[in-house]
């Protein structure tokens, strides 16, 4: 039995791809019964992107292990009834459509709050669920274009560099995370419910606090040209004799000296906040004039805040890394992605947990609801669900 602080806590996720099952994924990490409520046709969207591993979407792997999988038509009156009864045993519901399609379907805030005062129900939309933009559509590139985060992203008069990681999708996934963490308390306090309104613009813009500040204070630098994007000698990358890259983050006068005497260049001192080509080319001349072992066997008993650059083979095999359980090994039977340990002491995993098979937990959860076998068959002829035999 979990001993999760979240176990007995259902969550009904009728999102896809990635922002909604990211948010959920941090749920059933710390012991919530997620429930993906996927339609009858392909499921969430994202079980049909690849990359794969053994012919299952190496995403779809990554972001839905421990979760269960029932397959209900929305658009049936028959199909809706088994939702609103699965949302009267749930706490949380977690929807990932554009506004208003919810309301429409007949499964919005208000609808299910009338089966259920408690529900804490979270709705993740891109432009939120009101202002002109509402009902525009946009993926992640889009949303941190409008926030302002793209237009920094690269190295001055470049073109923006589009970041790996999905900064608008999993932010909001975590504002989601915590809005409901928040707002179950309350749910357990006074007994009533929330509705929760998360834009992933919002979320994104919200991550803008230090590049704002720098704004508000006159800074007009541009790309690569901000005080934590390059302006400066003392944060900035740099490439190594043999094309590797080290990141230097000497902000704290005390680094860069360390720094600067740890190279013997005491000739650098006055240079840390420098804001002359000339003087940020003179410390990439120094990096450039070693090789990357070189420069890992120096910064291996360094106090300057300095490192190499790793690939993404080389971070997920870091020993700091490995020690501190972020990497969970890849040993369970059948298709296996890498997955990343929780970030919560309390939340990492003991053992590997499967992802649903589309529909498989359909005949389980009905059955909880009392359906019968000979019910949960007609439903199926019918249309209104799929399960997995």
């Amino acid at each position: 039995m979990s001993d999760k602080p979240l176990r007995g806590v259902r969550v009904l996720d009728l999102s896809r791809l990635l922002p909604g099952p990211f948010c959920t994924l941090l749920l059933a990490d710390l012991g919530a019964e997620v429930i993906k409520v996927e339609d009858v046709e392909g499921g969430d969207y994202i079980r049909a992107m690849g990359p794969t591993i053994g012919g299952e979407s190496a995403y779809f792997l990554a972001l839905n292990p421990g979760k269960k999988s029932v397959a209900l038509n929305l658009k049936s009156p028959a199909g809706r009834g088994i939702f609103m009864k699965m949302a009267a045993t749930a706490a949380v519901v977690v929807e990932g459509f554009r506004p208003g399609t919810a309301d429409r379907l007949g499964i919005g805030y208000e609808a299910v709050k009338a089966v259920n005062p408690r529900i804490v129900y979270c709705s993740i939309s891109g432009y939120g669920q009101d202002g002109p933009n509402r009902d525009r559509a946009g993926h992640d590139l889009n949303y941190i274009a409008r926030a302002g985060i793209l237009g920094l992203c690269g190295r001055p008069h470049g073109a923006p560099a589009i970041p790996p990681v999905q900064i608008a999708d999993l932010s909001s996934a975590m504002y989601a995370a915590a809005g409901i963490l928040a707002h179950l308390r309350e749910s357990e306090r006074m007994g009533t419910g929330r509705f929760l309104d998360i834009g992933m613009l919002d979320s994104a813009l919200s991550l803008m606090v230090m590049p704002v500040a720098e704004y508000s204070a006159g800074e007009r630098g541009g790309r690569g040209r901000l005080p934590l994007t390059g302006k400066h000698p003392c944060y900035n990358v740099y490439q190594t004799r043999d094309g590797r890259d080290v990141c230097l983050a000497a902000l704290e006068k005390k680094f860069w000296e360390s720094f600067c005497r740890a190279v013997g260049r005491d000739d650098l001192l006055s240079l840390q906040f420098s804001e002359k080509p000339e003087d940020l080319t003179l410390v990439e001349a120094l990096f450039a004039g070693r090789t990357r072992d070189e420069w890992a066997e120096l910064l291996a008993g360094a106090d300057f805040c300095c490192e190499i650059v790793p690939s993404l083979g080389e971070a997920l095999n870091d020993p700091q890394v490995k020690h501190r359980g972020l990497v969970i090994d890849a040993t369970a039977a059948g298709p296996a992605v890498i997955r990343l340990g929780h970030p919560l002491r309390d939340a990492k995993e003991k053992e590997r947990r499967a992802c649903p098979g589309h529909g498989e937990h359909t005949a389980e959860v009905l059955g909880e609801l009392g359906v019968s076998d000979r019910e949960i068959a007609d439903l199926e002829a019918a249309g209104v669900i799929r399960r997995t035999r």
